[in-house]
C-alpha cells in the first residue's frame, strides 16, 4: 500500500485486456498476456493508456484444483524495494518487463501465489510502475465459495487462503484501489478504498454464466454510485472448452453509474478516458461523502491507514 498525501486526480486512459486462450501451458499463457499488454499499450483510441489491466487468473486455468500447481512464490513486502531480477516468479518477471517496455502502470490481473513461509496459497494481484517496479500486492480477501443447486458449485477455500489487508497504490494522476472478483460482493472493501482517497477502484475478476448475467454489471455500478468513484472489473474472455466459463463483459463505470466501456464475451481490449469531472460534480451535487452519520453507524475505514 502507498502512503502519504493523496495525489491530485488528473485525466488518464484506463485499458482492460479481456484475455483469451488461457490454457494449461503457463509459458504460453504468459507469452500471450505479454503480447496483449503490448498491443493494448499501442492503441487506446489514439491515446496511449496510462493504466493497463489483465484479468483474474491470467496465467493458469481458473479452478481451485489448479491453484496449488500453478502457484508461484513472490516474496513481496510492502514498503520495501523488490528485486524483480532476483524473483523466482516467472509471472512477476514477465509483468515487470511488460510494464517497463510498454511504459504503463500495469495491474497484473491475478495469479496463484504460494507464501514461502506458511505454504499458504493466495489469489494475488500485483501492480507495476512504468519503470517495471513492483509497487503493490493484493491478496483476494473474500474466497469464492458458492453452491447454487443445479447451476454452479465452487469452493476456493479448498486450496486458497484469504488475504488480510486492504490495498491501493498511487500514480502521478490518481490513487487506485484494488480488489479481486468476489471481493466486489462485500461493499466494505470498496468503501474503505474510497475513504482512503481512491479515485478509481479496479478488481480483476471472473464471474461465470450464472452469476455474471445476474450481478456483474449491477455490483460494479452499485460500488461506483455508493462511493462516488470510478469502478472497473477485468474478466478473462469466455472459453466454452475450458473447465470454467467466464462471463466476460469487462467494464468501466463512472461515479454516476454510467458504463463508459464494456467488452462482449470474446478476447478484446477496451479503453475509457477517465475524467475527474464526474467524480467532482457528483460529490458536489450529492455530497454523501460529507453527510455520513458515524454517530449512528460505524466507519468501516476506521483504523485503516
Amino acid at each position: 500500500m502507498a502512503s502519504g498525501i493523496t495525489p491530485a486526480f488528473n485525466p488518464f486512459t484506463l485499458t482492460l485486456v479481456q484475455l483469451g486462450s488461457i490454457g494449461s501451458d503457463k509459458a504460453a499463457n504468459l507469452k500471450h498476456a505479454r503480447e496483449m499488454v503490448m498491443k493494448a499499450a499501442e492503441s487506446g483510441s489514439g491515446t496511449k493508456p496510462q493504466v493497463v489491466v489483465l484479468p483474474e487468473c491470467f496465467n493458469s486455468p481458473y479452478g481451485y484444483v489448479h491453484f496449488p500447481t500453478y502457484a508461484e512464490n513472490i516474496g513481496y513486502t510492502p514498503g520495501k524495494e523488490y528485486d524483480v531480477q532476483a524473483s523466482v516468479s516467472e509471472s512477476v518477471k514477465m509483468l515487470s518487463s511488460a510494464a517497463k517496455e510498454a511504459g504503463v502502470w500495469l495491474i497484473g490481473g491475478s495469479i496463484p501465489e504460494r507464501d514461502a513461509e506458511t505454504n499458504n496459497v493466495y489469489n494475488t494481484c500485483t501492480v507495476y510502475s512504468p519503470t517495471g517496479a513492483l509497487v503493490a500486492l493484493h491478496r483476494k480477501v473474500h474466497l469464492f465459495d458458492i453452491d447454487i443447486p443445479g447451476k454452479i458449485m465452487f469452493k476456493e477455500s479448498e486450496t486458497l487462503t484469504g488475504g488480510a489487508t486492504t490495498n491501493y497504490f498511487d500514480t502521478e494522476f490518481a490513487r487506485i484501489g484494488l480488489g479481486i472478483c468476489y471481493d466486489v460482493r462485500f461493499p466494505e472493501l470498496a468503501m474503505i478504498s474510497a475513504r482512503q482517497g481512491c479515485h478509481v477502484v479496479v478488481y480483476p475478476g471472473a464471474f461465470n454464466l450464472t452469476t455474471g448475467p445476474l450481478h456483474w454489471e449491477l455490483l460494479q455500478r452499485a460500488r461506483a454510485v455508493d462511493n462516488q468513484i470510478f469502478f472497473s472489473m477485468c474478466s478473462p474472455a469466455r472459453d466454452m472448452t475450458a473447465g470454467y466459463h467466464a462471463w466476460g463483459h469487462s467494464m468501466i463505470v463512472d461515479p454516476y453509474g454510467k458504463i463508459l466501456a464494456e467488452a462482449d464475451e470474446g478476447e478484446l481490449i477496451v479503453h475509457a478516458s477517465i475524467d475527474p469531472e464526474p467524480l467532482q460534480s457528483i460529490r458536489a451535487g450529492i455530497p454523501v461523502t460529507q453527510q455520513r452519520r458515524f454517530d449512528v453507524y460505524p466507519d468501516v475505514s476506521a483504523g485503516k491507514a
